[in-house]
């Protein structure tokens, strides 16, 4: 439930199409659900604009599939992240609604449509390799009502870049990426480094050093592949008004 779900349930208890115990009833769990193993927080929207998301990694299937329903019920938007095919099918189970994307590993269940602003967040890549950590970064964004582009040639893209709000860099290796593009645009740079690499890479700690020691200004660093930070990040930033 968000700020404007809740005017509207006040506006009409005020006019009397709704009674005062029907209002109640629609609020009883609100502002959270406590399910005993987690607490599902229903009020986030109305505070952030965003709906609480499920780090499903870690939880089980049943655990995934139970905040889930209780989420759906509220009529919210759901996104759960690092899921598998499991407990997707399990999902789907109780919402054909339900979408996979298995190279994000996101389950999302949308019941309503975000405001979409009219510019961009573009992603761009080092290489295939980091396509996993890229992908995450852009169903996060598209899901949380932005347009994204995605570029693989950056010289000959570079007109493309710069007509974007806010631009989302992922590399492994030594993660040199994200400093030649803070080099070439204006605009605010998300580094994402990954674990793709060798073994000096250290699972992605080499290219998340290089991120961190960039000169290029402007450019901020999430953690090792954390795509959905850097897209959520992201999408907080295109939708300033």
């Amino acid at each position: 439930m968000d700020a404007k779900e809740v005017e509207k349930l006040l506006n009409e208890v005020k006019i009397g199409d709704t009674s005062v115990d029907k209002a109640l009833e629609i609020l009883k769990n609100f502002p959270y659900t406590d399910l005993g193993f987690a607490r599902i927080d229903h009020h986030r929207e109305m505070r952030t604009g965003y709906p609480e998301i499920i780090y499903c990694a870690g939880k089980s299937i049943d655990q995934v599939r139970e905040i889930f329903r209780v989420m759906s019920e509220k009529e919210n938007n759901v996104i759960g992240t690092r899921a598998n095919q499991e407990m997707f099918e399990s999902v789907k189970s109780i919402s054909h609604d339900a979408v996979f994307y298995p190279m994000a590993r996101i389950i999302s269940l949308q019941k309503k449509k975000p405001k979409t602003p009219e510019s961009r967040i573009a992603i761009i890549t080092a290489g295939t390799s980091d396509m996993p950590v890229a992908e995450e970064a852009a169903i996060t964004a598209e899901l949380l009502g932005n347009k994204v582009a995605g570029i693989h040639r950056l010289v000959d893209k570079l007109p493309d870049i710069r007509n974007c709000r806010v631009v989302i860099v992922i590399a492994g290796m030594e993660g040199a990426l994200a400093s030649v593009v803070g080099g070439l645009i204006d605009k605010p740079v998300i580094a994402v480094p990954t674990s793709v690499g060798y073994g000096a890479n250290f699972g992605g700690i080499s290219a998340l050093l290089a991120m961190l020691t960039s000169c290029s200004t402007g450019v901020t660093v999430v953690n090792i592949d954390n795509g959905f930070g850097a897209g959520f990040a992201a999408s907080m930033i295109n939708k300033i008004e």
